[in-house]
């Protein structure tokens, strides 16, 4: 499995290919990027490795994590995949979001909506959508073999912020504790921002774990 991190923007959002080493099929995670630096750099990588990018998934629709999607659809011809909660945030508020985030550029509507136990196969791997919802109604994470890639819902030592509207504080916690650190101990976190962690490392020293 191929793993490749990217942090982009004054947000330093994490934008993650991860392809197929065999097949060579690929899905991007969160291209939250709006310059064409920024885009070549993850094009560029994809074009070394000679992969199919077959969809772009959001793990929710805030600007800082799609702004990138029409460039990446555009090069690529992938479909981009979202919550069915936060489809919206792609279309009708789009330009709203973008300028909240100090961004130039909104995304192509969803090729397709996705749902909790929806299971996406790349290659030789699935992914299996967790609705994680708490930063956004439509907030997801996905699940891997022994990793999972949280979104803006766990980071390390802390989680997603709940200010924003459709965001709350009681169904991110309950999103953490019935999805997340349930998974076993020894699975890696990548989330929406941030340094890459541990199930095991947030239960014992996330301070929102201990309360």
């Amino acid at each position: 499995m191929i793993i490749r991190m990217f942090t982009f923007g004054i947000y330093f959002t994490n934008c993650y290919v991860v392809g197929c080493e065999e097949t060579k099929e690929a899905i991007v995670i969160d291209p939250g990027f709006d310059k064409d630096r920024e885009a070549k750099e993850i094009l560029t990588f994809i074009e070394q490795n000679d992969l199919h990018v077959k969809y772009i998934i959001n793990t929710h629709g805030h600007a800082d994590h799609t702004a990138g999607n029409g460039i990446i659809k555009k090069a690529t011809g992938a479909l981009i995949l979202i919550h069915e909660d936060d489809a919206i945030m792609l279309t009708t508020v789009a330009k709203t979001l973008s300028k909240v985030f100090g961004l130039h550029t909104s995304s192509p509507p969803a090729d397709k909506t996705l749902r909790d136990g929806n299971v996406i196969h790349v290659g030789h791997s699935k992914f299996v959508v967790l609705h994680t919802p708490g930063h956004s109604k439509g907030g997801i994470s996905l699940l891997g073999e022994n990793f999972v890639f949280s979104g803006d819902t766990l980071f390390a030592g802390s989680i997603g912020r709940t200010d924003f509207p459709g965001a709350s504080f009681e169904e991110i916690m309950q999103s953490i504790k019935t999805k997340l650190t349930s998974l076993p101990d020894h699975f890696k976190v990548y989330p929406g921002h941030g340094p890459t962690t541990t199930i095991n490392e947030e239960k014992r020293h996330n301070p929102f774990l201990q309360m």
